[in-house]
């Protein structure tokens, strides 16, 4: 049924209810609290513990690996109301908790077991947050909802490196991750605001847990699917892209080199925190296509300038911000998307999905991409991740989406 003009107008100047707001706070928070950590652990793992560089790559990898996992495990628990709310709660808790307590580490694989528990938690808790969210939120306003809500994770990422900075320098490695539990315990109360409002607002009876491939299928999902897929095999990580930065700069020292680049990666999360809201108001307008689409153009883009960033530094700068405007516009679109076309019991196994293909995704681009990084130029690797944006961008205007299941 379409809303009035006038009705829909003040249904519109509706959408920033208490549990989509909080939402984004939890997201803002928990990001600043492990990004805090994830800044910090580097050089404890090392100075601190006498840990490797390799030692410290097989941590992250695991970790990253249990994230997406667990998305997919999580998934189906999450089309379950009162399952998924107790899942954010609890998954905020632990991250929190877990992440803290790595600065009372006293061995390497102290950390490597925390780490994983933290992140295993962060992905068990994304379906769950996301189906709440859905939950929540006026199917004509999903773009501002996930909008904000990536927001939030993204400035997160830009407070949180800030923060560990001062607290190294103030108090000390160990102090600075132990602190990193304050804003994560935030996120915990502000996601139970959420999930209080979500439960009243429940009528519904409890749901089986299961995948449901034959429902997701019947929504129309699988095919819309594959733009995703293939624009998470050319999303690689951003420490690549930090790698490159500091590669372009040791004319200057590594000292400034790394410095350098650690501020392109903060402008590189500060636009995608501007981008993704603005975004979302414009998915709310022309649907989600158009929005990934131009994420992944701004991709594109931004890979183009960074392989030939030996021209000139602006090259890498203006790559950098352009690569955050299209994950800030990319993913409110992979959200938004799952939340429209599917109904309310689907909708955390749909979520579960995306995060599983975004984890693969992400492995198999950003693996392929070191490779050919080490072995034949920094060039040839962002030109191949360039390809899998191309690709993603003509999937996405060949194929037609279904008219949404679930908005």
């Amino acid at each position: 049924m379409t809303l009035p003009h006038n009705a829909r107008k003040d249904e519109d100047a509706k959408w920033l209810t208490p549990g989509v707001a909080s939402i984004g706070a939890a997201s803002f928070f928990s990001d600043a609290g492990h990004e805090i950590a994830t800044s910090v652990v580097p050089a404890f793992l090392t100075t601190v513990l006498g840990g490797s560089a390799a030692t410290l790559g097989l941590i992250e990898g695991v970790s990253d690996a249990l994230t997406g996992a667990m998305k997919v495990i999580g998934g189906p628990l999450a089309n379950d109301p009162a399952r998924r709310r107790r899942l954010a709660t609890g998954g905020y808790i632990v991250t929190a908790a877990a992440t803290a307590a790595i600065g009372f580490a006293t061995a390497v694989w102290q950390v490597g077991v925390l780490r994983a528990l933290a992140w295993g938690a962060r992905g068990v808790r994304s379906p769950a947050r996301d189906a709440l969210l859905g939950s929540l939120a006026r199917p004509h306003t999903f773009g501002r909802a996930f909008g904000l809500e990536r927001a939030g994770d993204n400035l997160g990422a830009v407070v949180g490196p800030l923060l560990a900075a001062v607290l190294v320098a103030w108090l000390g490695l160990r102090p600075a991750i132990w602190l990193a539990f304050i804003p994560g315990m935030l996120a915990a109360v502000a996601i139970i605001v959420a999930a209080r409002e979500a439960k009243a607002h429940n009528t519904g009876g409890r749901r089986p847990i299961r995948l449901d491939p034959r429902g997701l299928r019947r929504a129309g999902i699988g095919r819309p699917l594959l733009p995703v897929l293939l624009f998470e095999c050319g999303n690689l990580a951003t420490t690549l892209l930090i790698l490159r930065a500091t590669d372009l700069f040791t004319t200057l020292g590594f000292a400034h080199a790394a410095s350098l680049a650690i501020l392109l990666y903060a402008g590189h999360n500060a636009v995608a925190a501007l981008v993704s809201l603005p975004g979302g108001y414009w998915l709310d307008r022309v649907g989600p296509r158009r929005v990934f689409a131009s994420g992944a153009i701004a991709y594109v883009f931004a890979y183009g300038l960074i392989a030939v960033a030996s021209v000139d530094w602006v090259f890498a700068a203006g790559g950098f911000l352009l690569a955050g405007a299209g994950i800030g516009l990319a993913e409110t679109a992979e959200s938004a998307f799952i939340a429209q076309m599917l109904p309310d019991e689907l909708r955390g196994s749909g979520f579960g999905v995306v995060g599983g293909i975004q984890a693969v995704g992400n492995i198999v681009g950003t693996v392929v991409a070191g490779v050919l990084y080490a072995t034949v130029s920094p060039a040839t690797a962002f030109a191949y991740a360039g390809a899998w944006m191309i690709l993603s961008v003509a999937a996405s205007i060949l194929l037609k989406v279904p008219r949404a299941g679930g908005a």
